[in-house]
C-alpha cells in the first residue's frame, strides 16, 4: 500500500513538472511586453494607434509597453495627445529610439521625455525640438554676430507669437524632464537652439536612461527598476525573460493614416465637390451625388483633424462656388476669378510645417489645371454657342424641313421638329409633300417649296 501511494505521488509530481514545462504554460507565467512602433510623421493615426495599444496592454495586464520610435516629428496636437495618454497610463511605457539609424526629432523628443524610461539604440539621435508650425526662422538660433564683449549673441524671438510658442514648448519639455528626472537644461536647449544628441551623448547628458542594442537587451537592463505610474503608484519592473508581442494598428488607425494625409484629404474634398456639381448639372444621375457626398464628408472630417487655415478653406469654397456659377452662367471672368481664389486658398489651407503634413505643390497644380481646363471647356462651349446657328425660337425654325399632313388651298398642317404645326403658304401642297419652313408668325409656320424664294427674297 505504501508503495502504491509513493508511486501515485511520484506520478503526479512528474505530470505537474511536465505541465509546467509545456511551452504554452511557461509563456502564460512569463511577463508580457507589448511593442508599439511609430515610424514616420506623428499625427492623429499615431495617437489613435498608441491609445488602442495602451488599452489592450491594460486589459491583458502587460508588464510594460515598448514604444519604438523613428520619427522626424509631427503635429503638436497629436504629440500632446500621445503624451497625455502616456502620463495617464497604468502600464509603464518604455520609449525606445530604434533601430540603428533611427531618430526621434521634434515631437519625438517630447514623447521620449514623457516615457517612464527613455532608451536609445546605438547609432540613433534625438533633438531638434524647435516648434516650426508658425513658419519663419527658428527662434533662438545663434546669429553668429559677436557683441561688444566678443561673445556670440543669440537672437531673441522678435515676433510675439513666436516667443509665446517657443516659451510654451520650453515650459512643457522642462516639466516632462522634471517629472522623469532627466536633463531639463539640455531639453530647453533642444527647443531654443534645435540641439541634437547621439545615443551615447544623450546618455552622458542624462537626457535618456540607457542605451540598448535590441529589445532583449532593453528588457534585461530595465529589469528590477522602479517606475512611477499614473496615480503616484511605484511599480518594480519584472521584465527578465518577458514575452515580446507586437501590436499592429487597428483598421481605424490605418484609415486615419490614409485620410489625414493633407494631399489625400484635399483630393477627397475635390472629388466630393466635383461629384455634387455633376449631380446638380444632371439631376437623377445618383452615382456622382452619392460618391461626392461620401468623399466630401471624409475630406471635411480629415481636415477637421488637421491644423488648417480657415481663411484658406473659405477662399477655396468661394472659388468652387464661382466655378459652379460659371458652369450655369458662362462669363469667363467669374471662372477665372474662381480659379485664382481656389489656388490661393489651397496654398493657405494647411498652416503647419511639420514633416509629412505639407500639401504637395504638384497636387495643387494638378487640381488647379483641372479647374482651368473646366473654365476653358466652358469658354469653348460659349464661343461655339454664339457662333453656331440658333437652337430655340423663330430663328431656329427657319430652314427646317417639314412634311405636309393636310392642306386646303393656302392653309393646312405640317409635321416638323417632332411636332404638328399649323401652316400657311402661297402654293398648294399635297399630303406627304416635303416643304421648307420660311418663317413663323404667331405660332403659324410659313412654308414654301425647298429652294423657293418669294418676291423680295422672303415670304
Amino acid at each position: 500500500m505504501q508503495t502504491m501511494k509513493a508511486a501515485l505521488v511520484a506520478t503526479i509530481g512528474i505530470v505537474a513538472c511536465l505541465f509546467y514545462l509545456l511551452p504554452g504554460s511557461a509563456e502564460e507565467n512569463r511577463p508580457l511586453a507589448i511593442t508599439v512602433t511609430i515610424g514616420g510623421a506623428i499625427g492623429p493615426a499615431s495617437a489613435s494607434y498608441l491609445k488602442e495599444a495602451l488599452v489592450k496592454a491594460g486589459e491583458r495586464r502587460a508588464e510594460i509597453v515598448i514604444l519604438r520610435m523613428n520619427t522626424p516629428g509631427g503635429l503638436n496636437s497629436s504629440m500632446r495627445e500621445i503624451i497625455a495618454d502616456v502620463l495617464a497610463s497604468s502600464v509603464p511605457v518604455i520609449g525606445y529610439v530604434a533601430p540603428a539609424g533611427a531618430h526621434a526629432a521634434s515631437a519625438g523628443t517630447y514623447i521620449l521625455y514623457a516615457t517612464h524610461i527613455a532608451a536609445m539604440a546605438p547609432g540613433t539621435n534625438i533633438g531638434a525640438a524647435t516648434p516650426v508650425q508658425i513658419g519663419g526662422p527658428l527662434p533662438g538660433l545663434p546669429s553668429g554676430t559677436p557683441d561688444k564683449d566678443g561673445k556670440d549673441k543669440k537672437d531673441e524671438p522678435k515676433d510675439a507669437m513666436t516667443a509665446k510658442v517657443t516659451n510654451d514648448a520650453v515650459a512643457f519639455i522642462r516639466s516632462l524632464a522634471e517629472l522623469r528626472g532627466r536633463n531639463a537644461d539640455w531639453a530647453e536647449k533642444a527647443v531654443r537652439e534645435a540641439a541634437t544628441l547621439s545615443a551615447n551623448g544623450a546618455l552622458q547628458a542624462h537626457a535618456i536612461d540607457l542605451v540598448a542594442r535590441d529589445p532583449a537587451d532593453l528588457l534585461r537592463q530595465i529589469d528590477g527598476r522602479d517606475v512611477e505610474v499614473a496615480g503616484g503608484k511605484t511599480q518594480r519592473l519584472a521584465t527578465q525573460n518577458a514575452v515580446i508581442e507586437a501590436v499592429d494598428p487597428g483598421w481605424i488607425s490605418r484609415f486615419l493614416a490614409v485620410i489625414t494625409d493633407p494631399n489625400v484629404s484635399f483630393i477627397l474634398l475635390m472629388v466630393g465637390i466635383y461629384g455634387l456639381i455633376f449631380e446638380f448639372m444632371s439631376p437623377g444621375a445618383v452615382a456622382p451625388g452619392v460618391v461626392g457626398s461620401i468623399c466630401l464628408l471624409l475630406g471635411l472630417y480629415a481636415l477637421n483633424l488637421l491644423p488648417i487655415n480657415y481663411a484658406g478653406l473659405g477662399l477655396m469654397l468661394v472659388g468652387i462656388a464661382l466655378l459652379a456659377i460659371e458652369a450655369f452662367n458662362p462669363t469667363v471672368v467669374i471662372g477665372l476669378g474662381g480659379v485664382v481664389a481656389f489656388v490661393l486658398g489651397a496654398i493657405m489651407l494647411v498652416r503647419v510645417e511639420a514633416p509629412g503634413y505639407r500639401l504637395s505643390w504638384s497636387v495643387i497644380a494638378v487640381v488647379a489645371a483641372m479647374f482651368t481646363g473646366f473654365v476653358l471647356v466652358v469658354l469653348g462651349a460659349l464661343r461655339r454657342a454664339r457662333r453656331g446657328p440658333p437652337r430655340v425660337g423663330a430663328q431656329a425654325m427657319r430652314g427646317l424641313a417639314a412634311e405636309v399632313l393636310d392642306w386646303n388651298e393656302k392653309e393646312g398642317h405640317v409635321f416638323t421638329h417632332g411636332e404638328r404645326w399649323q401652316a400657311r403658304g402661297t402654293d398648294t401642297f399635297k399630303p406627304g409633300e416635303r416643304v421648307e419652313v420660311a418663317n413663323i408668325v404667331d405660332l403659324t409656320l410659313v412654308v414654301r417649296r425647298p429652294g423657293a424664294v418669294s418676291e423680295g427674297g422672303q415670304l
